[in-house]
């Protein structure tokens, strides 16, 4: 980015704002006596913070004027395992008082050539994230980066009152983008509800045959241990491997098949461990209630393949259709059932295969099954369509935001004014300040909940 209007400047980060550390959680800062709110990773998110829950840590004499956020602080994360999230930052707007955070959280402070506002909004446009993204050191999956590489990251920097400008038009534009994208997960929302309204349709019996609710062991093959594979060093893939289906592969309704592992299998075992189609994979422990004995069918998409044991294999015998017991086995009413008989040690609810086959389903005929299952899946196939044409709104709407950030920060958003002061000189006079000010230069700003983003001090 180098064409630049006039009176703009393409400065580094440390140009305009200080940028330090936090502090790191040891033994010694468990809180006990002089304990204050302490801002962790999972509490910024991008370009907004999470303070719902804020954990709390010891402090000793001084620290707190050393640490203590100010409003207009960039809190930016220092590290992730995603190249997506690496440097996601926020504002603090002093919505806590006398809060700090802790190392893995990178401070910005702005000086006066730039308002907090625009600092936040620019380093969460394409521009800086792409430098982000080159900057970042991954070492083992983990992306990181550092007070010196931040301090490198070069932004664009136009006049204040064009800053001002920037950030009004852009607020503007970006909260149409957040009233079209609530408007669009309120449509995600009803397709969903929709869909468990049909399936809760299904378990409710809307045929008109007399029947009773048939245990799941009268009618299907269910195994777990002796149909799944317990994952163990000496199945790390060799010689002889095969597909290996994990929790992570099975949604409810779905299955995942972006990321298949493999394991080693030995003599005949592929013969007793492959899967068919049809075949019911059920989720046996979750540490979420909502998602205990989520299931998906096998339709036998890769050949040759097994699952683990913490997978429970429920085959259907002939009187039951695969696709049926999919449906009714995650209707909303049958998964209230699940959670009912599902245990929990230590937060974590498991299923057995006993419990599993004593679940209790209604059973009308083949034909009305089948019957079912095709009107079943002509409502799937509406709330498909309105699922693309949701999808598609989000990435427009992503689209257009990332366009708009591209085209403020590039000075082609709002009209230039000659009469602005050009930002090469604002910042020639706070390196001038800097300078004689000298090591000591950082003033103290009040820790209230609001401070004029203009006035911010060096």
């Amino acid at each position: 980015m180098t064409d630049l209007p006039p009176g703009w400047a393409r400065v580094p980060i440390s140009d305009v704002a200080d940028v330090r550390g936090g502090i790191q959680k040891q033994a010694k800062r468990r809180p006990v006596k002089n304990k204050y709110p302490f801002l962790r990773v999972a509490n910024v998110a991008r370009g907004s913070l999470k303070l719902d829950v804020v954990h709390e840590i010891e402090l000793f004499e001084g620290e707190l004027e050393r640490y203590a956020l100010h409003a207009g602080d960039l809190l930016v994360v220092e590290g992730n395992g995603s190249a997506k999230e690496i440097g996601r930052a926020a504002m603090w707007n002093g919505e806590i008082e006398n809060c700090v955070h802790q190392n893995h959280l990178i401070c910005i402070r702005p000086t006066q050539a730039i308002l907090p506002k625009y600092l936040e909004l620019a380093w969460n446009s394409p521009d800086v994230i792409d430098q982000l993204w080159q900057v970042a050191s991954t070492t083992s999956g983990l992306y990181t980066l550092s007070t010196a590489k931040l301090k490198r990251i070069n932004l664009s920097v136009p006049p204040l009152a064009e800053q001002r400008r920037i950030v009004a038009t852009l607020e503007g534009h970006l909260s149409d983008l957040v009233a079209a994208n609530q408007a669009v997960t309120l449509a995600g929302r009803r397709t969903q509800v929709l869909w468990a309204s049909v399936l809760n349709a299904l378990a409710s019996k809307p045929y008109g045959e007399s029947t009773s609710d048939v245990p799941l062991r009268a009618i299907a093959e269910v195994a777990q241990v002796q149909g799944g594979i317990q994952k163990q060093p000496k199945r790390r893939p060799v010689n002889n491997f095969y597909p290996f289906l994990r929790v992570a592969n099975v949604s409810r309704g779905g299955l995942n098949l972006s990321d298949v592992h493999q394991v080693e299998l030995f003599g005949a075992e592929i013969e007793r461990y492959r899967l068919k189609r049809g075949d019911l994979l059920v989720v046996e422990g979750n540490g979420s209630p909502e998602q205990i004995g989520r299931a998906a069918m096998w339709h036998d998409e890769i050949p040759n393949c097994v699952h683990q044991n913490h997978l429970i294999r429920v085959r259907p015998g002939p009187e039951l259709d695969p696709g049926y017991l999919e449906h009714i086995w995650n209707a909303p009413r049958t998964a209230q059932e699940i959670r009912s008989v599902a245990s929990s040690t230590s937060g974590l609810f498991t299923l057995s295969t006993a419990k599993v086959k004593s679940v209790r389903i209604p059973v009308p005929s083949l034909s009305t099954q089948k019957r079912l299952v095709a009107e079943v899946q002509q409502w799937r196939t509406r709330l498909d369509v309105a699922e693309q044409a949701i999808g598609s709104g989000y990435r427009r709407a992503n689209t257009l935001r990332r366009s708009l950030l591209r085209e403020a920060f590039a000075g082609r958003l709002v009209e230039q004014d000659p009469a602005d002061e050009p930002a090469s000189v604002l910042l020639e006079r706070i390196r001038a300040e800097r300078a004689a000010q000298g090591p000591v230069r950082r003033a103290r700003r009040g820790k209230g909940k609001t401070a004029p983003q203009e006035e911010t001090l060096v």
